[in-house]
């Protein structure tokens, strides 16, 4: 059976990245959204290349890095879905700041800069794009304070909250370094983490289900953002 085509019209309208941009600025950029799925670890763009869109993530998980001088990746920011990424290209630079990579089979709405800057002619939908960007600052602002407010376990379990709901047990396609990147700290200490969390019967993980010991979420905040 043929999947049905998606509607970025009414994924736009419920994201909360898009909260308060009216309905016809959501409908034009929803009319210019381009669908493309990707595959786990395929590159969406490189740093350094000619940037010629930006992207939403509607499903999936993608992951910002930049690479160092010795080749080591260095990760930026784990996007979470409704995001948009890749912004930089339609104010900034003609080129990716950043490499861009699926950390699951995900589905991206591509935005053609070319479209964009048209529809940015018009003052009102400039007012609205101009407002989501500055959501976005402030959501990453929040980030900070949520990396440094948090110790390391926290963070673990408000990532899981935020990303798949309050359960006791969750199917996890991500790798244990990409979650260690998405809540700001280095694999080995992630794997320390586990390590104790599972010497304190806190959670068993099995290939690539985790359980949570029963009655866990009971008390604990629903904050983290």
């Amino acid at each position: 059976m043929a999947s049905l085509p998606f509607d970025a019209r009414k994924f736009l309208k419920d994201s909360d990245f898009f909260n308060g941009i009216s309905d016809r600025s959501i409908r034009s950029l929803a009319a210019i959204c381009i669908p493309k799925r990707v595959d786990k670890r395929q590159l969406i763009f490189l740093e350094g290349e000619k940037g010629h869109s930006m992207y939403i993530l509607a499903e999936g998980g993608v992951q910002l890095y930049k690479t160092a001088s010795d080749g080591r990746e260095i990760v930026i920011k784990t996007i979470r879905e409704g995001e948009i990424f890749g912004e930089v290209v339609l104010f900034e630079r003609n080129e990716y700041p950043v490499s861009a990579v699926a950390l699951e089979k995900s589905l991206l709405l591509r935005l053609p800069r070319q479209q964009i800057d048209c529809l940015l002619v018009a003052d009102s939908f400039r007012r609205d794009f101009i407002g989501m960007l500055m959501r976005k600052q402030r959501y990453l602002a929040d980030r900070i304070l949520y990396l440094t407010g948090h110790d390391v376990e926290e963070r673990f379990f408000f990532f899981l909250q935020e990303q798949f709901g309050r359960r006791e047990e969750y199917r996890i396609s991500l790798s244990k370094k990409d979650i260690a990147a998405a809540i700001g700290t280095i694999p080995e200490t992630f794997s320390r983490l586990l390590l104790r969390l599972k010497e304190e019967k806190k959670i068993r993980w099995d290939g690539e289900t985790l359980h949570l010991v029963e009655g866990f979420w009971e008390g604990f905040p629903r904050g983290g953002d």
